[in-house]
């Protein structure tokens, strides 16, 4: 089980992974993931707190997909993007010579940059634990579009054979299904496959300017001659008991349905964060300074309103802009607020305010204030938020993002 927490430092957002005991610096996966380059792959580095290993990843400017799929739906160009993406990582862990076994697939940590459309995963080294690609076929299913039939019965399909045949349907198998939702009638022929991205042009991830070869000359004198590959055996990873396939297809099925029917008024279907563990270190800073220098000069945009003054009249609960004018209604459903239209429910076209900067969400007749690992902070009456931190908004909270002010009234 992974022990993670969120943390920021020296402006940088970063998940903290901590080690079960003191790793050997010099083997090769703590090597190679500590160098960078590699394509799909966090920046990760090795560090040390009071005697305890943890292993930082950045993820500034990145969502999870977790927090992407919060209230949207897995689509057709989704599931392409996903065998895309998968094919991609195991090919750069395969020219680095890493074990792809270990590359991290639950959706709180898969990680995608909203403008580049790029995924990116952790890698944990050696690690000994379920990998979580179970749990990210479940999430998958649970976010279907149920509308689209034909997705539908894909991704079943892709759970069901990866239940039954594990990595060897994900070596080329699985790209063949995908590739069916665009050519139901015409399937590939065994023994010539395509790949999705030969259908569609994909974001350049960028190659590595050194190929592993180099990579291993110039750290041939520090691994003390380990063999990086690892062999299958070498893996002792217990996985969890399987629940059956029909059982969890209906459920997902009766899930999809209940949001339906409560949409309006409940969108909370995705991972909840609130109980997730979290930290800041000393140099962090929270409170009024925002910025390393000074802070950009007050920057008012054009916004998204979404109710009118005379609908919020008998509102018990909105938001409101510096200059006093409603700018959204608050009810029972979640509303995101950020600068990319089509991700957040309340467009603020601000220079200091991320793509998808915070959330405000109704639990228990209360609505509490979320960062969503913003760049330039999420503040409630000047106190920062920690990443993905939430807390309770009560009468006449001050509420800052970046260096927009709003009211909570």
């Amino acid at each position: 089980m992974l022990e993670t927490e969120y943390i920021k430092s020296m402006n940088l957002n970063y998940e903290r992974t901590k080690l079960s005991g003191v790793p050997e610096e010099k083997r090769y996966q703590y090597c190679i993931i500590s160098r960078g380059g590699i394509g799909g792959m966090l920046g990760c580095s090795l560090r040390y707190i009071n005697g305890d290993a943890f292993l930082y990843y950045d993820i500034t400017s990145k969502q999870s997909l977790a927090q992407i799929l919060f209230k949207k739906k897995v689509d057709r160009e989704w599931m392409k993007d996903f065998a895309w993406n998968l094919k991609y990582i195991k090919q750069e862990a395969s020219r680095f010579l890493l074990d792809d076994s270990n590359i991290i697939w639950f959706p709180e940590q898969v990680y995608q940059d909203l403008d580049e459309n790029r995924w990116s995963f952790m890698y944990y080294p050696y690690y000994e634990g379920e990998s979580g690609f179970n749990r990210f076929l479940e999430f998958v299913i649970e976010k279907l579009d149920y509308d689209d039939e034909k997705l539908v019965e894909c991704a079943y399909k892709i759970y069901e054979q990866y239940e039954a045949y594990g990595e060897a349907y994900l070596k080329e198998k699985i790209y063949e299904d995908i590739n069916s939702l665009d050519n139901p009638e015409n399937a590939i022929k065994k023994g010539k496959t395509t790949s999705v991205s030969e259908q569609k042009e994909r974001p350049d991830f960028g190659n590595a300017k050194e190929t592993y070869t180099e990579v291993i000359d110039d750290l041939e004198e520090s691994l003390d001659h380990e063999e990086p590959a690892l062999k299958a055996s070498e893996k002792q990873n217990v996985k969890p008991e399987k629940k059956g396939l029909f059982s969890f297809l209906e459920s997902a099925r009766k899930k999809d349905k209940d949001a339906r029917e409560k949409i309006k008024r409940d969108n909370h279907l995705a991972v909840d964060y609130g109980d997730l563990p979290m930290v800041a270190e000393e140099e962090s800073v929270y409170g009024d300074e925002a910025y390393d220098d000074e802070p950009p000069e007050e920057e008012y945009g054009r916004t998204v309103y979404m109710e009118n003054v005379a609908e919020a009249k008998d509102e018990k609960h909105r938001l409101f802009d510096e200059k006093g004018a409603v700018l959204a209604v608050l009810g029972d459903s979640s509303l995101v607020i950020g600068k990319k239209k089509g991700e957040a429910d309340i467009i603020l076209e601000n220079s200091t305010i991320s793509r998808i900067h915070a959330r405000i969400t109704y639990e228990k007749e209360e609505y509490l204030l979320e960062d969503l690992n913003s760049t330039n902070g999420t503040f409630k009456n000047g106190l920062r938020l920690r990443p993905y931190e939430r807390r309770k908004l009560t009468e006449g909270d001050e509420i800052r993002l970046g260096n927009v002010s709003l009211k909570y009234r």
